[in-house]
């Protein structure tokens, strides 16, 4: 798998999702498998380019290369010069979201809102593709709504502008998450362009991974919320694709010393105040399906000290029994 210069190790990505996938998060992420991952999107706006918040999404200190930034925004020339002042960054890859249907970026015409205009989509990716001289990707969904799918024009859109890779996401704007994704559109998208696609849309494991690749003929796939609390899910999905046979759930010490690892980093990333609030749902995430993990995460979000967090975190998997992880049976899990 390749983008532009970059080789990659493997076709198992991260997806942008914001508030998620942070510095610490990604590097995680790349650390047990993953082969590429995406950061948080980062608005074009310039009056917001030194806030705090936009300059931490924008830090790829150390990260595994290669770093790729993705931007939000409707003005072709606004997005032209944001994929420019992240070049300068440091960058090495530019991803356009077309792609997230929060309300509040929708309502701003970003996001896939910009699939109910295909001119003004046309504009932004002449814009950037001309601004860098770095590879441009793209990542967007189905169509505004299931009655306006359009995904195949703005793929070829996209390629004839010189985006060298596409992320399809297999929903409309209007589908939000709900639902499930549907995976004909992004085989008839495949099907109709030479660039890289990637799959993305309820990649949970590693058979929904080996079925989506086989099915739409992708060259990688994406994977979002299946991540949280779960970033060794990319070894897993890669051992399975390489044997036919599963890995057995992690051992309660590895992740254990990977919460502590992953923690750790958050602290210096965010600071004090901030890193113990945002590692909530990171803590959330990881012990939600566990057996105890609901009343822990319950007593972990009233904790507002990181030392304090982290040694609860410590306590939790200390008191855990066996060698590995066990889980809560699925009736349970779909209960809550």
């Amino acid at each position: 798998m390749q983008i532009g210069p970059h080789v990659l190790r493997n076709n198992l990505f991260v997806a942008p999702m914001a508030g998620v996938t942070d510095r610490p998060f990604r590097q995680l992420c790349k650390e047990l498998g993953a082969g590429y991952a995406v950061s948080e999107m980062a608005a074009s706006d310039p009056r917001l380019w030194q806030t705090e918040k936009t300059s931490r999404r924008l830090n790829h200190d150390g990260e595994m290369e290669p770093r790729a930034v993705q931007i939000a925004g409707a003005d072709p020339v606004m997005l032209a010069d944001c994929a420019r002042y992240n070049a300068d960054k440091g960058a090495q890859i530019i991803d356009i979201n077309m792609g997230c249907p929060v309300k509040k970026v929708c309502n701003a015409w970003c996001g896939s809102a910009l699939l109910q205009h295909e001119q003004l989509v046309g504009q932004i990716l002449d814009a950037v593709v001309r601004a860098v001289d770095i590879p441009v990707t793209l990542k967007f969904r189905t169509g505004w709504d299931r009655a306006n799918k359009n995904a195949l024009t703005i793929a070829k859109m996209a390629e004839a502008a010189g985006i060298q890779m596409l992320t399809l996401h297999g929903r409309t704007r209007a589908d939000g998450y709900k639902g499930e994704a549907e995976y004909d559109t992004i085989a008839a998208v495949k099907a109709a362009v030479s660039i890289p696609v990637v799959a993305n849309g309820d990649i949970t494991t590693p058979e929904k991974a080996r079925d989506v690749l086989a099915y739409t003929g992708a060259d990688a796939i994406m994977i979002g919320r299946a991540a949280q609390g779960r970033p060794w899910i990319f070894r897993e999905i890669a051992h399975f694709l390489a044997t036919g046979e599963h890995l057995p759930p992690p051992e309660i010490r590895e992740v254990k010393a990977l919460m502590e690892h992953h923690l750790q980093a958050h602290y210096a990333f965010y600071g004090e105040y901030l890193g113990v609030r945002t590692a909530r749902k990171h803590i959330g995430w990881y012990v939600q399906d566990l057996v105890g993990g609901e009343s822990f995460r319950q007593h972990m979000n009233t904790l507002t000290d990181c030392e304090e967090q982290l040694n609860a975190v410590r306590h939790f998997f200390d008191c855990m029994s066996g060698e590995r992880l066990q889980y809560r049976p699925f009736e349970e899990q779909m209960a809550a």
